[in-house]
């Protein structure tokens, strides 16, 4: 019998990935995965730009592992420095995959910010990295524990997502991204900054990323899912070239080079004003979901749950007080809601806390009104 490698049988499945197959009943609600709602997607413009690609057949022959010349001059001009390289990925979860097989050898030490993005976790884990875990405040990580950590452990890499963080939905304060700036001058460790909510701003002015703020090594992560449509999987990562050359030759033996005809679709959104006319549409519409659900959240748990008003993003993280957050995600799943319980966001062998995700993105304002009343009547069942 042909056994499996240790790393694979250590791997657990996603519990967000295995919860969306309940979803498929008929008259699930879902809070559980990050979706976009599909009755935004930019149908028209998706139909345009299919249309100019099919109109260039180069676009499907092989192509650049580094990624199609127009996308990525794109991303230059308009989302990083020019001095950067960038390298397209199949979402910026490859991304991700190709700077752990980069950077981390087994027993590397990795820090986070907890809670933490779960694909994260897993790549982290799945490169048998020692991580190391950072609670979160409200404005982003305690400084002073940044950097007790940094000196003690001189962590290989930094993973964080400053902008409307998966899971809490908390924003870095500008004083905290100049503070970790600062720290990451002084320490020799890789600052992996992803950035996939940024965009979706409900309020307030954008703050500067840290990688703007800091002369470190640092790689910023980029995604399209969110503002044009996930199943394009059209991701980046951007760095100095030192930092992304070693991701272009791993990217070479994983897939050659991400889907082109795709990418050149992405390229002709883009440049036909995707985000100057379609992102408005979306934080408008997104904003008035998040309202919805605090308020009704407030209204029927009251002080059982604590919330954090989002002012972007895609999710709700909400603290329980006296209720089980994995006898709530039953007992919801049962009444036909799906939530994810805080603790499947903390590495292995790490205590989480009693709170749940909720997404707010994909269900209609009807739906959530429907779900929250769900959720409250399984709660009021334990």
């Amino acid at each position: 019998m042909i056994t499996l490698s240790q790393r694979t049988q250590k791997m657990s499945p996603s519990y967000i990935r295995e919860i969306l197959n309940a979803t498929q009943q008929p008259d699930m609600i879902s809070f559980a995965g990050g979706l976009p709602d599909e009755s935004l997607f930019p149908k028209q413009r998706l139909q345009d730009a299919a249309a100019k690609m099919l109109a260039d057949t180069r676009c499907f022959q092989y192509g650049e592992t580094q990624g199609d010349p127009k996308l990525r001059e794109w991303i230059k001009n308009h989302q990083i420095p020019d001095t950067l390289e960038v390298i397209i990925t199949t979402g910026s979860q490859q991304a991700l995959d190709l700077i752990a097989r980069a950077y981390l050898n087994p027993g590397d030490t990795v820090l986070v910010e907890t809670p933490c993005y779960l694909g994260a976790l897993q790549v982290f884990e799945l490169a048998e990295a020692s991580i190391i875990t950072l609670p979160q405040t409200i404005s982003g990580p305690d400084i002073e524990q940044l950097e007790q950590i940094l000196q003690q452990h001189t962590p290989k890499l930094f993973y964080s997502v400053p902008d409307f963080h998966n899971p809490s939905g908390r924003c870095w304060s500008l004083e905290t991204r100049q503070a970790v700036a600062h720290l990451l001058n002084t320490y020799s460790t890789l600052f992996i900054e992803d950035a996939p909510y940024r965009a979706l701003r409900y309020e307030g002015d954008h703050i500067a990323q840290v990688s703007d703020l800091t002369d470190a090594p640092t790689i910023r992560l980029g995604s399209f899912s969110k503002v044009a449509t996930p199943g394009m999987r059209i991701g980046y990562a951007a760095g100095a070239a030192t930092c992304i050359q070693p991701l272009i030759l791993l990217k070479q033996a994983a897939d050659l080079h991400s889907t082109l005809p795709i990418q050149r679709m992405m390229y002709h959104l883009l440049a036909d004003g995707l985000l100057e006319e379609h992102l408005p549409r979306l934080v408008h519409h997104y904003r008035e979901k998040s309202l919805v659900m605090t308020h009704m959240l407030r209204k029927t748990l009251g002080d059982r749950i604590s919330l954090s008003d989002p002012v972007g993003g895609m999710f709700l993280w909400g603290e329980l007080h006296g209720i089980s957050a994995h006898a709530l995600a039953k007992a919801s799943l049962e009444n036909g809601v799906a939530i994810v319980p805080g603790d499947v966001f903390y590495p292995s062998g790490h205590e989480g806390p009693e709170a749940l995700r909720l997404n707010f993105t994909h269900a209609s304002i009807s739906m959530i009104e429907e779900g929250i009343k769900r959720l409250t009547h399984a709660a009021n069942m334990l």
